[in-house]
């Protein structure tokens, strides 16, 4: 299970634009009702914006290129559809 709540907008493939503060999951089966689900989540894929909201996605998180990043709150800038 890995979810993570968004802090600024994102564009995924396929195109889809989810906002800031909208949550993400890795699969339908991890999602909770209201989560937008991203096929091919992965530690390749973990972006700044991108905070933790368990384990798997902490673990993902950890083993991205932005481990060392600090939780960003969410702003104006990031938060535009």
């Amino acid at each position: 299970m890995a979810r993570f709540s968004l802090t600024a907008a994102h564009v995924f493939p396929g195109g889809a634009t989810i906002r800031a503060g909208r949550v993400i999951a890795d699969s339908i089966r991890n999602a909770k009702e209201g989560d937008f689900i991203v096929f091919g989540l992965s530690s390749a894929t973990v972006t700044p914006d991108m905070t933790p909201l368990d384990g798997a996605a902490t673990s993902m998180k950890a083993g991205s290129p932005h481990a060392n990043t600090p939780a960003r709150a969410i702003d104006g800038r990031g938060s535009i559809d």
